[in-house]
């Protein structure tokens, strides 16, 4: 499966369903107070989201050895997606952040790891819009946001990466551990910054323009 996601074909493939998946978010959804226009504002912020969180997972604070990082904030645009958007459109935006990565880094040994490590763990960031008209909504929503990517991260890491264990882990403890080393320090570095009154302010006001 490797080769086929790093050959022409594949990647074109790939491509194929991130068009898809902006097609969903494009398209109106039932529940829409404008249910016959197609939602161009949502596929704009949601394009400009994906792609700035390719950009902020290119700027590297720390490398994992065997994968992962802490990056500059790339954890929190499809969070904020969600939050600005609604749990829908920020899960498929999620997806497609999933799928992009797939295209320019992909690493495959199984389709069920394909699965966990790209659309579930990507599209799970989306999960937090559940909560986004509560209190503090941006913070609920990142929070639940990164520990869906969390959970995937160790199923994926338990079920397929059980051999990078060290002595003194099981395949469990390990992959808790170490996807928990990355994710969670830059989630605690995250959620410094977009409790600033000024940070928090800026993104309620976005908001509330939608």
């Amino acid at each position: 499966m490797q080769s086929f996601f790093e050959s022409t074909v594949g990647k074109a493939s790939v491509i194929a369903v991130i068009v898809f998946l902006l097609l969903l978010i494009f398209l109106p959804g039932r529940n829409s107070s404008r249910s016959n226009k197609p939602d161009v504002k949502a596929l704009t912020i949601s394009a400009v989201l994906i792609a700035l969180a390719m950009i902020l997972s290119q700027i590297k604070v720390y490398s994992m050895p065997y994968g992962g990082s802490v990056t500059l904030f790339s954890l929190l645009p499809i969070a904020l997606c969600s939050y600005l958007l609604g749990t829908r459109k920020g899960v498929i935006a999620g997806i497609a952040l999933g799928l992009v990565n797939l295209v320019f880094g992909p690493y495959v040994i199984h389709p069920a790891q394909l699965l966990l490590d790209y659309p579930m763990a990507f599209g799970a960031m989306g999960l937090g819009g559940f909560f986004r008209d509560r209190k503090n909504g941006l913070t609920i929503s990142y929070l639940i946001g990164i520990l869906g990517r969390y959970f995937f991260a160790v199923l994926s890491g338990v079920i397929f990466f059980a051999s990078y264990a060290p002595e003194g882990f099981n395949a469990l403890s390990w992959s808790l551990f170490y996807n928990g080393t990355y994710i969670f320090a830059e989630g605690a570095v995250t959620l410094a910054v977009i409790n600033l009154p000024p940070v928090k302010r800026m993104f309620e006001q976005m908001k509330s323009q939608l």
